[in-house]
């Protein structure tokens, strides 16, 4: 099984993985949810760079939703990612 995330055109998500605890939770983030989040002023945003530049932001908020009891896989949401 691959650890390295991708973006799934059939889904448009990038899928991902983190690890918590030692155990790797699947997670994932639609392309409207990285384009909304992160560059809503921008045209023709790459998925995949988006999540790179801020991979550290959206793996925060799968460990919150992991911490709050979410069920895994994790489908963030523009809220997860919320400036707090």
């Amino acid at each position: 099984m691959s650890t390295q995330p991708f973006f799934h055109p059939g889904s448009g998500e990038i899928r991902f993985f983190v690890e918590i605890d030692g155990e790797p939770v699947g997670a994932s983030i639609t392309r409207q949810t990285l384009h909304y989040r992160f560059c809503r002023t921008e045209q023709g945003d790459d998925p995949m760079a988006t999540y790179v530049a801020h991979a550290d932001d959206i793996e925060a908020a799968v460990r919150r939703r992991v911490a709050a009891g979410s069920l895994k896989p994790v489908l963030l949401r523009e809220s997860d990612l919320s400036p707090r």
